[in-house]
């Protein structure tokens, strides 16, 4: 058997580049969270008449600019957003929190600040 020729030392740039993570498949990862996310998705919760009331009377307490709080449903999750009332319009039944118009439907509840 014929002996091998020693090898000059590997520089410590190059060696590092052996034991970085490798994805073989592109996109998996957010993928599969993705796949998770659906998979966690609850079903909405119907509001009974006591919490439907208490809801309709906290729209009727809050006006533009209030700092508010808000519990919605939004694609098979429970989001909850604070920030200042941007738009209140009842023809509409939306509401505005920042960027997110709400609908009156997706609401579970509303807390003044």
């Amino acid at each position: 058997m014929a002996k091998s020729k020693p090898r000059m030392p590997m520089p410590v740039s190059e060696r590092a580049k052996q034991f970085m993570p490798f994805a073989a498949v592109t996109g998996l990862g957010q993928a599969l969270a993705k796949k998770e996310r659906q998979l966690l998705k609850i079903p909405r919760k119907e509001l009974s008449e006591d919490e439907t009331e208490l809801l309709n009377k906290r729209l009727n307490e809050i006006e533009k600019g209030d700092k508010i709080t808000v519990v919605y449903f939004f694609d098979g999750e429970y989001i909850t957003l604070s920030g200042t009332l941007l738009s209140f319009e009842p023809s509409s039944r939306t509401l505005q929190i920042g960027t997110e118009r709400i609908s009156f439907d997706d609401l579970f509840s509303i807390e003044k600040d």
